[in-house]
């Protein structure tokens, strides 16, 4: 059996040499919607420096449905606001956007991030009374997954059902993997830890729960089998659960995905967040 090479199959900036020319372009897209869009920024959900969601409301939609987008970077890395692009589209579908940071590693553990992420989806509710779809990329993809697989019963003064549909692109759903690699300097991450945080193995949504993992053709063999073993699993626990590769996309230019009017993957968060 020939060995995995962790490493390569999840430094994906290594994969994609091109990806500083790819966020130079996001955050461009980023400043100018930011520029443009009906925003509250900077809204507090915590004590915390990083514990920030922006919210950009989509014009003349009264009663919109929300989306809430947790940005990747391995749980280290990454910003909101470089990533504001993705309201764009969603706001001309009538679709409120809310885009959350929350505070990195080795600061805080993923579980902590985990922590977090629930705590800004309860401030979020409790400011719109709206059940969002949650939608993330890469390890924000992992993290929408655990808003989905959250018992809001535990968190209170939220529904039940507060998160019912997920949406996640090149979900990173297992750490463990990235224990052998240069990623885990920060993430700090052991055996125990990185299993109490894998959404694959870990405790499963409801079977009314909607679980989206999309992974671009393009990507490492690891991601796209991350992606089909978190459908599979989920989907033999009743939820219902798939996985969609999106062609000719790697790990970033999947994201390009929610800012093109055309796109298969936009109309589909969109049907979700509208359903």
């Amino acid at each position: 059996m020939t060995k995995i090479d962790y490493e390569a199959e999840y430094n994906n900036r290594r994969r994609v040499p091109e990806h500083e020319a790819i966020a130079a372009r996001w955050a461009a897209a980023s400043a100018a919607w930011r520029g443009e869009a009906d925003l509250l920024a900077d809204q507090p959900y915590g004590p915390g420096e990083r514990q920030r969601y922006d919210l950009f409301r989509a014009r003349g939609a009264a009663n919109a449905p929300l989306v809430v987008y947790i940005h990747g970077g391995y749980w280290q890395r990454g910003d909101r606001k470089a990533q504001s692009f993705i309201a764009k589209a969603l706001n001309a579908r009538g679709v409120d956007v809310a885009l959350a940071s929350y505070s990195l590693a080795p600061a805080v553990s993923v579980a902590a991030i985990i922590d977090e992420l629930r705590q800004c989806l309860k401030t979020l509710y409790a400011r719109t009374k709206k059940r969002p779809v949650v939608i993330g990329h890469s390890a924000g993809g992992h993290l929408a997954a655990s808003m989905l697989a959250t018992d809001w019963t535990m968190v209170g003064d939220v529904p039940a059902d507060l998160v019912r549909a997920v949406y996640a692109l090149s979900g990173a759903f297992d750490p463990e993997p990235l224990i052998a690699t240069s990623l885990n300097d920060a993430l700090r991450l052991d055996v125990a830890s990185a299993r109490a945080a894998n959404a694959i193995t870990g405790r499963k949504p409801p079977p009314s729960a909607t679980m989206v993992a999309a992974v671009g053709g393009d990507e490492s063999q690891e991601f796209i089998r991350q992606s089909l073993a978190l459908a599979a699993a989920w989907s033999a626990a009743g939820v219902k659960a798939e996985c969609v590769v999106v062609p000719n996309a790697n790990h970033f230019t999947i994201l390009d995905e929610l800012a093109l009017a055309e796109s298969a993957v936009l109309a589909r968060i969109v049907s979700l967040a509208n359903g």
